[in-house]
C-alpha cells in the first residue's frame, strides 16, 4: 500500500511539474495612478528607472494600451473580468463598506484556481470589502494589503468629509493584521506587497503554474515611500516613490530568475489609468492630453510591457491597439484555460501583442466611459476616436506637495481625433469625415442599447 501511495504522489508531482513547464505562470504588475511616461522607456523622466528598462529590453513595450474607464475601481474591475464598467457594473472608485463586484462575475483568480493555478494577490484591491467580495472569497489563495485606496483614511489632510474619519485596515489572509494603519505603516506597503509576492513566487516555483496580482497602492496620494529611498530620486517625493516601485520590479525578476521559472513566466507591467495630475508635484506627467478620471488620451493610454522569453521578440516595441478588458481571455487562451464568450466583452488578442504579421483586431470598437456615461468610441485600429459631448474635470491650478488643486468642469463638444496623426487630441476632424463620426457614433447607441447606464 505504501509503495502504491509513494508511486501515486510521484506521479502527481511529475504531473504538476510538467504542468507548470506547459502552462505559463503570469505575473501581472498594476500600478495606481501612474503616469504614461513615468518610467523609462516610454519618458524620459528626471530620475533612473532600471529595473522597468530592463524589463522592456527583455520583453516587448507596448504604446497603444487602453483602460475603458479612467478611475480606480473601474479599471480594477475590467482588467480582472474582461468586462466593460457598464457589464460588471462598476464604475468610479468604490467607497469603504461597499459592496463592489458582483460574485456573478468571474474574475482570473477564480478561473484560474479551477483550472489548477495557484493565486495570490498582494497589494491594493479595491473591488469591495464585504465577505463576499474580498480577494479570499475571489479565488484567492493567499492575500495581504489594503482593500480601498490608501487615501480613503482619516489621516489624509486633503478628505474633511466622508473618508476623513475612517480607519484604514490592513488585511492577510480574510483577517485583518492592522486595523488602522499609521503613516509609519505607509511607508512600507511597497515593500510588504513586494516581500509577500517574491515569497509567493519561490515558494509556488515549480510545483504548479501560478498567477500573481500585484497591486501596488502607489503612486496613487498621499504618496509614501520607506525612509531608504526618500530623497534618492533627485526628483522630490513622487520620483522617490516611482524609484522604489522600479526597485519592486527588479526584485520580482530576481526571484522570479532565481527560482529557474522566468522563461516561462508571463510578467505584465501597467497601471490602471494616467495620472491624478491636480496634485501637481505629486503625480506623474502624461504626454497626452488631460488626466485621470477623463475619457482623453492622458486618462486611458497607460503604459505597458510585457515580458514571455517563450513567445515575444524581446527589445520590440509594438504599436498595436488593443485594450485591458482583452488581457483576461488573452492570458486565458495562453494558459489553455476555458472560457464562455458571453462571460466577457474582451478578446483574444495574442497575435496581435506577439506582432504576427497581417493580425487583426478582434474587436470593430472600444467603449470609453466616466461613470456611467459614454463618452468616447475609439475604431479597433486605434486611429479613430469619437468623443461624444460631455463635461471632464480639467485642472487650473495644480497642487502642491501632497494639497489638493483647483479644478472646474470644462465642455466637449462632439468631436472626431485622428489619434495616429493628432495623439494629443487637438484637431476636430469631425466635419472632414462625417462618414467616421456616425460609424462611431452608431457603434455607441449599439452598445448603450447592450448596456444601458444606471444609477449606482
Amino acid at each position: 500500500m505504501k509503495a502504491i501511495i509513494s508511486t501515486t504522489i510521484i506521479t502527481l508531482l511529475a504531473c504538476l511539474s510538467l504542468q507548470a513547464k506547459e502552462r505559463p505562470n503570469i505575473v501581472l504588475i498594476f500600478l495606481d495612478d501612474a503616469a504614461y511616461s513615468d518610467f523609462r522607456p516610454f519618458g524620459n523622466p528626471p530620475y533612473a528607472t532600471p529595473n522597468v528598462e530592463r524589463l522592456a529590453a527583455e520583453g516587448v513595450r507596448y504604446t497603444r494600451f487602453h483602460v475603458p474607464q479612467a478611475v480606480c475601481s473601474a479599471s480594477r474591475a475590467a482588467l480582472l473580468t474582461g468586462c466593460y464598467p457598464h457589464r460588471n457594473r462598476v464604475v468610479n472608485a468604490i467607497a469603504p463598506g461597499r459592496r463592489g463586484l458582483d460574485p456573478k462575475h468571474p474574475i482570473i483568480a477564480e478561473t484560474f484556481k479551477q483550472h489548477g493555478y495557484a493565486t495570490a494577490h498582494f497589494g491594493k484591491w479595491h473591488l469591495g470589502d464585504i465577505p463576499a467580495t474580498r480577494p479570499m472569497s475571489r479565488g484567492f489563495d493567499q492575500h495581504a494589503g489594503l482593500l480601498v485606496s490608501n487615501d480613503m483614511w482619516r489621516h489624509n489632510p486633503v478628505w474633511k468629509k466622508g473618508h476623513g474619519d475612517l480607519p484604514l485596515p490592513y488585511w492577510e489572509n480574510g483577517a485583518i493584521k492592522i486595523a488602522d494603519i499609521s503613516p509609519d505603516d505607509q511607508k512600507h506597503l511597497t515593500a510588504w506587497a513586494t516581500e509577500g509576492a517574491t515569497r509567493f513566487i519561490r515558494s509556488q516555483a515549480g510545483k504548479q503554474p501560478f498567477f500573481l496580482y500585484l497591486a501596488h497602492s502607489m503612486p496613487h496620494v498621499p504618496l509614501y515611500c520607506r525612509d531608504e529611498f526618500k530623497g534618492k530620486s533627485g526628483a522630490g517625493l513622487y520620483g522617490d516613490v516611482i524609484t522604489e516601485i522600479d526597485w519592486s520590479v527588479g526584485e520580482i525578476m530576481t526571484a522570479l530568475r532565481e527560482s529557474g521559472v522566468e522563461q516561462d513566466t508571463i510578467v505584465l507591467f501597467t497601471s490602471d489609468n494616467g495620472p491624478w495630475e491636480e496634485f501637481g508635484n505629486h503625480a506623474g506627467k502624461t504626454p497626452f492630453r488631460e488626466h485621470k478620471a477623463t475619457s482623453f488620451e492622458g486618462g486611458i493610454r497607460s503604459a505597458f510591457t510585457v515580458k514571455y522569453p517563450r513567445e515575444l521578440k524581446p527589445g520590440t516595441v509594438n504599436d498595436r491597439t488593443f485594450g485591458s478588458i482583452d488581457l483576461y481571455p488573452t492570458l486565458a487562451a495562453l494558459a489553455k484555460v476555458p472560457l464562455q464568450e458571453k462571460d466577457t466583452d474582451g478578446k483574444n488578442v495574442w497575435p496581435l501583442m506577439r506582432g504576427d504579421e497581417g493580425a487583426q483586431n478582434p474587436h470593430r470598437h472600444y467603449f470609453i466611459s466616466t461613470g456611467w456615461d459614454l463618452e468616447a468610441v475609439m475604431s479597433s485600429d486605434g486611429k479613430w476616436k469619437l468623443h461624444l459631448p460631455h463635461g471632464y474635470r480639467d485642472v487650473i491650478r495644480p497642487g502642491h506637495d501632497g494639497g489638493r488643486g483647483e479644478t472646474q468642469t470644462s465642455m466637449l463638444e462632439e468631436s472626431l481625433f485622428n489619434l495616429i496623426d493628432d495623439p494629443i487630441e487637438q484637431n476636430n476632424l469631425i466635419a472632414k469625415h462625417p462618414d467616421i463620426a456616425k460609424e462611431l457614433r452608431e457603434a455607441g447607441a449599439d452598445y448603450l442599447k447592450r448596456f444601458p447606464p444606471a444609477a449606482e
